[in-house]
């Protein structure tokens, strides 16, 4: 029986694609309220244990419960709505929509109001409309680009885009939110304010965390607990200081990113 303390449990997953493992026997513990990375080289799996999780693609064995209910097998909408959200390693917005109309693409399945009520505008309709408007507002302001919610997504930054595709991630109100690089491509300072806002999204928000990056000082900034990698199997896991000082993960995959982990307060320097 899955641990109900513990907000996402895999046991044993496997995910074949022809001879290859890409997840091999993977045991993954999240407990809620936790920010946990994944790391590992290119082609460990990463990526294709996010799929998994997320129903993207159907595992070949294994579990994952989330909340101690089992959502293996489930199709993708409805482990969505068990609470998981997530964003790509490749920005996906709808370029020709302003940043405030793609986060309202993420509130759709909190409207109630069936298609014929839209289409006509009852009033019930337009109540509904006004206070998603004013959530996905208060979601951009929280992620730090209100200031840009009448752009259109492509006339943003990248590490704007970055910060609205997980606008548009958290709007709905996740249990999990699932991060796939979101770091890549960004500056140093917008390294250092993706630190503070997925800092803020636990705090604030009450959101478990778990990302993927390369990104280590990013990483080591975060993360609480770190699950390392490596063709399709878990090396190891434990704290940022326990990962750096791990022999097997220097030679698998730190190597010359070795970056010192932080102390208690936690504050780095993203560079």
């Amino acid at each position: 029986m899955a641990d109900v303390d513990k907000l996402l449990e895999v046991d044993g997953l496997y995910k074949s694609f022809g001879g290859l493992h890409a997840v091999n026997n993977v045991h993954l513990s999240i407990a809620a309220g936790s920010i946990h990375a994944i790391i590992g080289p290119n082609g460990a799996g990463k990526t294709s244990l996010f799929n998994c999780i997320t129903a993207f693609v159907k595992p070949t064995a294994g579990t994952i419960h989330l909340a101690g209910e089992r959502i293996d097998g489930l199709p993708a909408h409805r482990v969505a709505r068990y609470g998981i959200a997530r964003t790509y390693q490749n920005v996906r917005l709808f370029p020709d929509m302003t940043a405030v109309d793609n986060v309202l693409v993420g509130l759709h399945r909190r409207l109630s109001c069936p298609i014929w009520q839209a289409v006509v505008g009852t009033p019930r309709y337009r109540r509904e409309e006004r206070e998603a408007r004013e959530k996905a507002h208060e979601i951009l302001s929280f992620t730090g680009i209100e200031n840009r919610a009448n752009e259109l997504a492509r006339h943003l930054s990248y590490g704007d885009q970055r910060r609205l595709e997980i606008a548009r991630a958290i709007v709905a109100g996740p249990r999990l939110l699932m991060l796939d690089e979101p770091a890549a491509g960004m500056n140093p300072s917008e390294g250092v304010a993706l630190v503070e806002l997925i800092e803020r999204i636990r705090s604030r928000l009450g959101i478990t965390v778990i990302l993927i990056e390369h990104h280590m000082k990013v990483v080591m900034a975060v993360a609480e607990r770190i699950t390392v990698v490596d063709r399709g199997t878990v090396l190891t896991e434990g704290t940022p200081s326990e990962i750096q000082a791990d022999e097997r993960v220097i030679s698998a995959y730190l190597g010359s990113r070795r970056v010192r982990a932080p102390q208690a307060d936690r504050k780095v320097a993203v560079e």
